[in-house]
């Protein structure tokens, strides 16, 4: 580390010494310090935003604009913890020069370490010009929520021996790109498992198995402040949405019965004060 600071090294580092990694999404400065605090390894500023913060569909929904405004308040509450942007859909599918553009947004004007894109077909060429400008990259492979109609569905992938082959091939050549990790999404464990023997950096799962050398989970999902669906990946360590919506039940009972808010919660005017208003 460089003072208390998570750098790339330290998380390649964690692989080689056989300890595990974690990550966890972040949209906002209070989450952010919050796993800050709790020692996680990376944060993520994930395109997830545009489901389980701004109500939108499809991640394909967020732009630049949203990212490096959210990524500049997750930034802002780090003192340790490595944060990796997310670069949206369209701002590194166009060409190498944008794509390096877009993602020195993420470093210089949002603060972010490094940045994360998911596999496509020109992935490897644009992986490597980011990496030639000085960026840390992490690669996506397996499902990419991006471009998941192409790839039929929110589905596992590498269910069969030649798309598994495909996805080894995926992982190796973007560890040759000079990858400092790469994110397997739903991809089989046996699968996840040869990737993760195979490669020297690691690999972080999110429903891939155990066998990776960290794992990542959308922190809504982890939380429970996401119902609208669950994958099944998810563990939900505890259900803050019943806890909240009880909270704001019990605010709205008391203001409407007027035990809210009391003496403790007001200000005072000296007498003699009140009296020359009289």
């Amino acid at each position: 580390m460089q003072g208390n600071k998570i750098t790339i090294n330290d998380i390649i580092t964690k692989k080689q010494r056989g300890e595990k990694i974690t990550m966890l999404t972040a949209y906002d400065f209070p989450l952010a310090s919050l796993i800050d605090r709790a020692g996680i390894d990376m944060i993520l500023v994930g395109d997830s935003l545009a489901n389980v913060v701004l109500g939108l569909e499809s991640t394909t929904q967020v732009g630049m604009m949203e990212m490096i405004h959210h990524a500049k308040a997750v930034t802002r509450g780090i003192k340790s913890t490595l944060v990796i942007g997310d670069m949206p859909y369209e701002s590194y599918q166009v060409n190498p020069a944008e794509s390096v553009m877009n993602a020195k947004r993420f470093i210089d004007e949002a603060g972010c370490d490094a940045v994360k894109l998911e596999w496509f077909n020109q992935c490897l060429e644009v992986t490597e010009a980011i990496i030639k400008a000085g960026i840390g990259v992490m690669g996506h492979i397996g499902l990419t929520p991006q471009t998941a109609d192409k790839l039929g569905g929110f589905k596992v992938q590498g269910k069969d021996a030649q798309a598994a082959e495909r996805l080894i091939q995926q992982a190796q050549d973007l560890e040759k790109c000079g990858c400092f990790s790469i994110v397997l999404e739903c991809v089989p464990d046996k699968i996840a498992e040869i990737i993760t023997r195979k490669l020297k950096i690691p690999t972080i799962g999110i429903g891939a198995g155990a066998s990776c050398d960290g794992q990542v989970l959308v922190t809504h999902d982890l939380l429970g402040l996401f119902e609208r669906f669950k994958p099944k990946f998810v563990k939900q360590y505890i259900n803050l949405s019943s806890q909240i919506e009880k909270a704001i039940q019990d605010y709205k009972k008391e203001v409407i019965e007027g035990r809210f808010p009391t003496k403790e919660h007001s200000f005072t005017i000296k007498e003699e004060e009140l009296k020359k208003l009289k």
